[in-house]
């Protein structure tokens, strides 16, 4: 029988339950007669008490200085490391996916813990030139103070770990509130940071949904809030923490493109698409949902396409979508994309036989999608790929750019000047050739521009300029 967990807040060093008393359910998307636990349903109050915890530790945390705290962030790497397998397994039960998409995660996870941790002794300022004599100018950085982390299901792990890490490194005390669709994988990382012996306070989970992620956008103790998730939500954080200058990070939407043009290899294409567009279900801020192909090659390309989606298999090469809301978000998209004069390739319904009840769509492509239609311009997040047509590479690049998004951009060519050119011109922040478009690594910016983005990148040096504010300094001696 599968494990049932009760997990409760984990506040000041201490596992405690929400002052409501109230818990939610915890259901496997793949099965949902798998209820996986019972886990805390916290509000205001509870926030409130891990703020001031995290308030209380901040002193003793930033006095360590960076390279005594990446000691820390070394030990829990190789506690996560132990417990690799225990970690893959809680993924994919509560979030979904496929046994080996939540291992390459806790790789992901792993990769991240591991960069940050190396830039403990690059986190530095510059000596400048003084404009007067027997004067030393310089610049050095200082911990933010306490911060709100706020992250999605979609990767229940290594999202909080590029947030937590980093937070942890700079010197800032942080109070984690994941998504109530997959608190287990979160409160497994934060056990595993206790375990690894950072002190009460520093490290704070507040489970919960609404009512949680508003009170730590309002407590006046928090200085900055990073957040992953979805676009309406990101614009209420900005507009609440703008009264007092909150600082936030906030990385968002996408409605990302490949571009095949007509000398692309459309056998590589075609398999950095599918991998795109429905590896773990399309549930990715990066996914591939647009594919742009030039109308001399379209007809080849989409009859290679169909092929390979054809070969897919739901619950054993594609995931669920995460629940029952997801699920019927995806299916309506399909119907109202078909009313806009789109056709269905493959694919179009739930996913139902020889498996159990779980949330599964099919994996869909939509042939003859208008450039300008409500699906090729709104976010779908689950396993459904529009084809659009161009004519040629000016309108590949206007119609990839024709969203208010701009996450990822690819393209396929065998001609290198095209490929140059459009990296200038994608307005979209990690952009890829030849190769799957979906985000970098852990020491490249993982970011996007137009409305997927605001704020500094996270996963890259450039991290810093969230969780460190800049001092400068003019000593006469």
């Amino acid at each position: 029988m599968a494990q049932h967990h009760e997990t409760s807040n984990y506040i000041d060093g201490k596992w405690v339950p929400p002052e409501s008393g109230r818990t939610r359910p915890n259901v496997n998307p793949a099965d949902v007669s798998d209820v996986i636990g019972d886990f805390a349903e916290s509000g205001g109050p509870d926030v409130d008490n891990a703020v001031d915890a995290a308030s209380a530790a901040l002193p003793g945390w930033k006095a360590l200085g960076p390279i005594r705290r990446a000691e820390f962030l070394r030990t829990a790497e190789r506690l996560i490391e132990e417990r690799a397998e225990d970690f893959a397994r809680a993924v994919s039960r509560e979030q979904g996916k496929l046994l080996p998409e939540a291992r390459g995660e806790v790789k992901r996870a792993l990769a991240i813990i591991d960069f940050t941790a190396g830039e403990a002794r690059r986190l530095n300022g510059v000596t400048t030139p003084a404009e007067e004599p027997r004067t030393l100018s310089y610049t050095f950085r200082v911990p933010l103070g306490v911060v709100g982390l706020v992250t999605p299901w979609n990767f229940p792990l290594a999202i909080p770990m590029w947030k937590v890490a980093p937070a942890l490194l700079a010197g800032c005390t942080a109070v984690l509130k994941p998504s109530p669709f997959t608190p287990l994988s979160a409160a497994l990382l934060v056990q595993a940071f206790a375990d690894a012996g950072v002190p009460p306070g520093v490290l704070n989970l507040v489970q919960g949904d609404i009512a949680a992620g508003e009170r730590l956008v309002d407590n006046p103790g928090v200085a900055g809030i990073s957040f992953t998730g979805s676009l309406p939500v990101g614009l209420a954080i900005q507009k609440a923490g703008a009264g007092r200058l909150l600082r936030t990070q906030l990385e968002l939407g996408g409605k990302n493109a490949v571009l095949v043009l007509d000398d692309a290899d459309l056998d590589k294409a075609v398999k950095a698409v599918v991998h795109g567009a429905f590896g773990q279900a399309g549930q990715r801020c990066s996914a591939t949902s647009r594919v742009i192909v030039d109308r001399r090659v379209k007809e080849d390309f989409l009859a290679r396409l169909v092929a390979a989606v054809s070969e897919l298999r739901p619950g054993t090469d594609i995931c669920p979508v995460v629940n029952e809301q997801r699920m019927n978000a995806c299916l309506s998209a399909i119907e109202g994309a078909v009313r806009a004069g789109a056709s269905v390739a493959i694919g179009g319904s739930r996913a139902v036989d020889g498996l159990p009840e779980g949330y599964y769509v099919q994996p869909t492509v939509l042939r003859d999608v208008p450039w300008d239609s409500e699906i090729a311009q709104e976010e779908i997040f689950g396993p459904v790929l529009s084809v659009i047509d161009c004519d040629g590479f000016d309108d590949a690049m206007r119609i990839s750019n024709s969203v208010r998004y701009g996450m990822s951009g690819t393209i396929f060519t065998r001609d290198m000047g095209k490929a140059f050119e459009a990296l200038e011109r994608f307005e979209a922040g990690m952009l890829h050739v030849n190769r799957p478009g979906v985000g970098a690594y852990a020491h490249l910016p993982h970011m996007g521009a137009k409305l997927s983005q605001f704020g500094p990148p996270e996963c890259s040096p450039e991290v810093w300029d969230f969780y460190t504010e800049w001092r400068s300094a003019c000593i006469t001696y």
